[in-house]
């Protein structure tokens, strides 16, 4: 399965901005290498002033140093969560996204072993917990949040995992792992099957994609 994922990531052309005025950040979508493959999670503390308390991947802002987005997000995750980078095994990008802030963000999909000893940066990170890639493969969504952008509705999944919510921008970022990597029908622009409720959430004045 992860091969395979691996060869349409390669194949994939994601969108990317050409312009250079919005700030930049990157994340790391880390595939565990289990016997059922998991995604590794974080919670993000609830001191941050940005995001407190959200389920994230490990990641954030580009540095002056860093030498390219994928050197962001393996530092990110190596400062976070105490992953080192040579354990990491990059498949690809997907698209950016960018978030209600102005921020560009990057994902990049690579696989970890399992069974690393992560730890959480505190000053960053609450927890570290795993979400099933099988729950994604069958969009066992809790609700999807519609959100208004100009004259389109966009459809975001939100799932709930460890008694955790994921939503938002990281669950954009999965839409498109699971339509580009894995063949699914989702799409951020069609309406989920009738199940999981609706939440209309305010018009924002940007898309979510750029």
């Amino acid at each position: 399965m992860l091969e395979a994922l691996r060869q349409r990531l390669q194949a994939h052309d994601p969108h990317i901005s050409t312009t250079n005025d919005q700030p930049r950040a990157a994340v790391l979508i880390a595939l565990i290498d289990r016997p059922e493959p998991t995604l590794l999670l974080t919670r993000r503390a609830n001191h941050l002033t940005q995001h407190p308390g959200q389920v994230a991947f490990p990641g954030g802002k580009a540095e002056p140093h860093d030498i390219s987005l994928m050197a962001t997000a393996l530092r990110e995750a190596e400062e976070e969560v105490a992953l080192p980078p040579s354990e990491v095994d990059i498949f690809g990008q997907l698209s950016e996204v960018i978030s209600l802030h102005g921020m560009a963000v990057t994902p990049f999909v690579g696989r970890i072993p399992a069974d690393l000893p992560l730890r959480a940066d505190p000053g960053e990170i609450e927890r570290i917990f795993e979400m099933p890639l099988s729950m994604l493969l069958r969009d066992e969504r809790e609700h999807t949040d519609v959100i208004t952008v100009g004259n389109e509705k966009w459809y975001v999944p939100s799932y709930r995992v460890a008694d955790q919510v994921l939503w938002g921008l990281s669950a954009m970022m999965l839409v498109e792992l699971m339509a580009i990597g894995f063949g699914h029908t989702i799409s951020l622009q069609v309406p989920p099957p009738a199940g999981a409720p609706l939440r209309h959430l305010p018009p924002r004045p940007q898309a979510p994609l750029g």
